[in-house]
């Protein structure tokens, strides 16, 4: 089955990592982030200055305590960063270069039970690479999910190739296949992408339904192949994993240890050297940008540049992140704004020439090119967004926090990522993806 995607946008970013794998220079620091996890209330399992294996617990959810975080390390937590009202930011932790790890009882997959396969992934801190749909948030422990989908490629700019990637993972990534299918009772859905299918790893892999994607960014993401292949209705609840963290749980079962080995894409038209970097979850990025990076005055992007987070130059990366970006600021005022011709400029709606040159790649930077204006009708939203929903009206539901209109509207499908394109190419500098999210908050508080 192929799937075409004719809605969408591919932003041609400067900076495409080389397909050239090496390993992260050393870094002492790394940290989980529970601003990572959307719905999560952290409680801390630990304290300045105690010692932690790889696996050790370092925070947990206080309403769920099962769903544990742990540690991508061995060492000493050397620092619980706090924000407003004493918010709990980072859980760092200093190496001890040693790893040594918490063993996990494990044994073969086949014979292993469905509570057991839980046990163990609640235990090794792995559950939360589970997210649910509808509001993108961590599965819940309790539930059954109708179906599992994983997106095998990633559209976003300068995404990393996951056939490079996952070149040597094949075998972790059908264990982890089987290990998910004894979470649910439905299919593990594995969307691909049409071009590069016959040369993938995904080729060989067993117990999967898969279905071949083309077409323009967001055609790789997951939310958008799960509206196509098979919607979630209302009642519904669909999980949905990441490639890389299939084969983070794979190798949990294969060795009895949590491995939180994490290869990204080190890109951006800032970036000297853009590559790929063989890392650990968690990691601090400031020694990847040491001599790698040209220009003072720099965002640094944990993500792709559409839905990352900025972080400092000292600061970690995401625990859903597969790559980092770096660009250039925008805090300077555009004389004449879009009457320019502007040649070096994309735009989605060719108010440039640049149009007229569909290979280029440009330097973007996060200049907003305007202020916030009026929410209108444009027609903007609809030309990128390829799912049968109403994406303005959607988010005017959530402003007004109507519960019934935003049910009718379709909000169990979308995820932020499904409407970055949106705010991309929005007129009124709307903030879409915060609007969503607080529309998921509002319905997550109003079902319970």
């Amino acid at each position: 089955m192929t799937v075409k995607i004719k809605k969408g946008l591919d932003i041609r970013m400067k900076g495409k990592a080389a397909l050239n794998l090496i390993s992260a220079p050393e870094t002492e620091l790394f940290a989980l982030k529970p601003t990572d996890f959307p719905g999560l209330t952290p409680k801390l399992a630990v304290k300045p200055e105690a010692t932690v294996k790889v696996g050790s617990p370092l925070f947990f959810d206080k309403y769920r305590p099962e769903v544990k975080f742990t540690s991508p390390v061995s060492g000493t937590v050397v620092a619980v960063n706090r924000g407003e009202r004493r918010m709990i930011l980072e859980v760092v932790v200093k190496t001890d270069k040693k790893d040594t790890p918490v063993k996990f009882e494990t044994g073969d997959v086949s014979s292993l039970k469905e509570e057991k396969v839980k046990e163990i992934l609640l235990s090794s801190g792995l559950w939360p690479t589970l997210r649910q749909r509808p509001f993108n948030i961590i599965a819940n422990p309790e539930d059954k999910p109708r179906d599992i989908f994983i997106s095998g490629f990633d559209t976003s700019p300068l995404a990393p190739e996951m056939n490079f990637v996952l070149q040597d993972s094949a075998e972790s990534f059908q264990t982890g296949v089987n290990v998910l299918l004894k979470l649910t009772e439905g299919k593990i859905y594995l969307g691909v992408k049409a071009e590069s299918f016959d040369k993938s790893i995904y080729k060989s892999i067993q117990n999967i339904e898969i279905t071949e994607f083309s077409g323009p960014h967001p055609s790789g993401n997951v939310g958008i192949q799960l509206h196509h292949v098979k919607p979630v209705n209302k009642g519904e609840t669909v999980w949905v994993v990441n490639p890389q963290h299939v084969v983070m749980i794979g190798r949990l079962f294969e060795k009895g240890v949590l491995d939180p080995e994490i290869i990204i894409a080190f890109t951006g038209s800032e970036v000297i050297n853009p590559v790929y970097y063989k890392t650990k979850l968690g990691t601090t990025i400031n020694e990847m940008t040491e001599a790698n990076v040209s220009g003072a005055n720099l965002r640094y992007i944990s993500g792709n540049a559409l839905t990352g987070t900025a972080i400092h130059r000292e600061g970690y990366l995401g625990y859903y992140d597969q790559q980092v970006t770096v660009i250039p600021e925008g805090n300077y005022h555009e004389l004449f704004g879009w009457g320019m011709p502007r040649l070096n400029k994309f735009s989605a709606s060719r108010s440039y020439f640049s149009w007229l040159m569909p290979k280029k790649e440009f330097v973007f930077n996060t200049n907003l090119h305007g202020g916030a204006r009026a929410f209108v009708m444009t027609g903007e939203y609809e030309r990128v967004f390829p799912m049968d929903i109403y994406p303005v009206q959607l988010l005017k539901a959530i402003l007004i926090e109507d519960f019934d209109l935003m049910e009718n509207l379709g909000i169990y499908e979308v995820a932020e990522e499904d409407m970055a394109l949106c705010e991309f190419v929005c007129t009124s500098k709307t903030e879409v993806q915060s609007i969503l999210r607080k529309g998921f908050d509002f319905m997550i508080k109003e079902l319970g």
